[in-house]
């Protein structure tokens, strides 16, 4: 019950990258560059289970970007026809990659990573990957004409891609769809349907996570235009509430989100963020306990997986950690409270 796990990502250290910042340059290259990437997953991968974080991650340490990481191993994309687009609805301008062709994964995209850190940790694994909808708000069709089946497309190589890491022994694949927090009227029409194609056949547990962003200055200037209540969760859950998917991992810590939205996922199992990625406060397990309490006031604590908001990868490292210890002695403060172990 109750059982802890991370959002996905984690800051990079300074000898892989530079620190606090997104999209940041590699350090090293070739062979050196694997080697790093590696001490740097197998540092987090034991930091989290020092912390008791019971289903970890290796952080995207592979990965400069979210989405990036897994398109640079795709054929049918020119990364030097560049297309000016505004994402996630306009929130941000940036020249973005564009496809031109047939999209065709190259070979196992993550395939060695995850080999690689399942090999070092007796810990349930998750692997995460970009979801079809968030793909395409992050990279412009040059080829297929519409958003909905570059989507169905992109669900069907991350699906091989998601079958491949199941066999490698990942026991959660999540898949990250912030874009399902901007287009709610293209989630219910197609975006699910891209979801579900993309988790067909996997026997592991699903998740989709939904969030609101990482901490950067764009998400949280975009987040004051909200009002005083996140109502975006209400138009999607009831959709997501009939899909496959067997997980979801939302924001809920120091977010304007009205936990009783909740009870529209009465037949998922729930990621509640705990920990706030968009402030350098660290968390203490009273909080931390307290965001799970109030959570539970709408699912049973059976169906909670206490969780970060998003990834953390834009943080100090010292901050991270210190919230990653948070949400576990969090968690297991509100064991103890409930009688539990």
């Amino acid at each position: 019950m109750l059982r802890t796990t991370i959002a996905g990502s984690l800051p990079k250290p300074h000898w892989l990258a530079e620190p606090e910042k997104l999209w940041a340059a590699w350090q090293y290259e070739g062979e050196a560059l694997v080697q790093a990437q590696r001490d740097a997953a197998l540092a987090w991968v034991k930091h989290q289970e020092d912390c008791g974080i019971d289903i970890v991650t290796e952080g995207e340490q592979f990965r400069i970007h979210f989405v990036h990481g897994f398109l640079q191993q795709v054929e049918g994309i020119d990364w030097d026809k560049k297309t000016k687009m505004g994402i996630r609805d306009n929130r941000y301008e940036v020249d973005v990659p564009t496809v031109t062709a047939p999209v065709k994964r190259k070979g196992s995209v993550h395939g060695a990573q995850a080999a690689f850190v399942r090999s070092h940790t007796k810990n349930e694994l998750k692997f995460t990957l970009p979801g079809p909808m968030t793909i395409c708000d992050t990279i412009a069709d040059g080829h297929y004409g519409r958003r909905a089946d570059m989507a169905m497309a992109f669900a069907e190589i991350l699906n091989e891609e998601a079958r491949e890491l199941e066999a490698l022994g990942v026991d959660v694949i999540q898949f990250d769809e912030p874009a399902f927090n901007v287009f709610m009227k293209d989630v219910q029409d197609w975006g699910v349907v891209a979801l579900e194609r993309a988790i067909e056949g996997l026997a592991c547990k699903t998740a989709v996570h939904i969030c609101y962003g990482y901490g950067i200055k764009a998400n949280i200037d975009w987040k004051k235009t909200l009002g005083s209540e996140w109502r975006q969760y209400e138009e999607i859950f009831p959709a997501l509430n009939r899909s496959k998917v067997q997980q979801v991992s939302l924001e809920c810590a120091n977010s304007k989100v009205p936990l009783s939205l909740l009870a529209l996922l009465d037949q998922k199992e729930l990621l509640v963020g705990a920990i706030d990625v968009a402030s350098l406060d660290v968390e203490t397990p009273e909080q931390v306990a307290q965001t799970l309490r109030q959570a539970m006031a709408y699912a049973e604590p059976e169906r909670i997986f206490p969780c970060t908001n998003c990834g953390m990868a834009p943080l100090p490292r010292h901050v991270a950690e210190g919230k990653l210890e948070a949400l576990g002695a969090g968690a297991k403060l509100l064991r103890r409270d409930l009688g539990v172990t």
